[in-house]
């Protein structure tokens, strides 16, 4: 067994097919299940359960993934402190990115940042900010991109976006007409809501309890531009944030500031500062806060 297999069994764990994983990685698909088979061999133990295109951790599985994970981040450590000792400017990052973020924010900055460091390469993981955060505590990513303020302890963070939510209705909707409309008012509609990993799901969820009502949600997406599509079918109503709705297609919707309450959405970068960083991590955060900050 060696760090490169358990590497694999990391990122099929992580996207549970070995299918995807394989792209990630960019390997073949049946590299990667030899890989992983030979690990099985050599431990005698299952380590996926095989459930159609989707595979899961078995119990030794998810045992092992968890040893995996401590092993390879030390790994990585090794090896980026050694390059730093070198002074070599290069490396690797692993950035956990919000679908609905990446695209409005980062593509110039990731653009620049190659620029000044052509030898440093980014790898993006797209995912809902509760995993990213959890991803970051965890290690298995260096720097992530969160909704804050963040649950987990010892880590770091610096705002880039602060902005509030607005709601969003078909045209043909009663309160479309409205300059600003209330939570409470709510209470009766259909609810088109980001998936329970994304951060702005409980949050929403959480200001209609308080509020007094239980939102009747009937779909969940990843995707703000489907979400919004749906909203423009007159399937039921969403809240997204100013810089969402500033893509959205307002001829086909209607986009109205919610008060009472004002529910803020405040982005941040967020890294762990209890462990070794990579000169990489480091020019990284250094950069994106110098270029984001200019967004604020």
């Amino acid at each position: 067994m060696d760090i490169r297999q358990l590497q694999y069994l990391i990122e099929v764990a992580r996207h549970g097919s070995f299918t995807k994983a394989a792209s990630a990685l960019y390997i073949t698909q049946p590299a990667i299940s030899k890989a992983i088979r030979a690990m099985e061999n050599e431990l005698g133990v299952v380590l996926f359960d095989r459930l159609g295109k989707r595979v899961e951790l078995t119990d030794a599985g998810q045992m092992i993934a968890g040893q995996a994970q401590q092993i390879v981040a030390s790994f990585h450590n090794l090896t980026s402190e050694l390059d730093d000792l070198r002074n070599l400017k290069k490396g690797h990052i692993r950035i956990g990115l919000p679908p609905m973020v990446g695209a409005s924010f980062f593509p110039k900055v990731i653009g620049q940042f190659h620029k000044r460091y052509p030898d440093i390469t980014i790898q993006l993981y797209e995912d809902g900010a509760k995993k990213v955060e959890l991803e970051v505590a965890a290690g298995t990513l260096e720097v992530g991109v969160v909704v804050l303020p963040t649950t987990h302890e010892g880590l770091c963070s610096f705002p880039f976006v602060e902005e509030k939510l607005n709601l969003v209705v078909h045209p043909s909707h009663p309160l479309a007409e409205r300059t600003e409309v209330e939570l409470a008012e709510l209470a009766q509609d259909d609810f088109v809501l980001f998936r329970e990993d994304f951060t702005l799901h409980d949050r929403i969820i959480g200001e209609c309890a308080r509020f007094g009502f239980q939102p009747h949600v009937i779909y969940e997406s990843s995707q703000w531009d489907l979400i919004s599509e749906m909203v423009a079918a007159g399937l039921g109503i969403t809240l997204l944030p100013e810089t969402i709705c500033r893509e959205i297609d307002n001829k086909r919707v209607k986009i109205i500031p919610l008060v009472k309450p004002v529910i803020p959405w405040k982005l941040g970068i967020i890294w762990r500062d209890d462990r070794y960083m990579s000169f990489a991590t480091r020019e990284w955060i250094a950069f994106a806060k110098s270029e984001l900050s200019k967004v604020l």
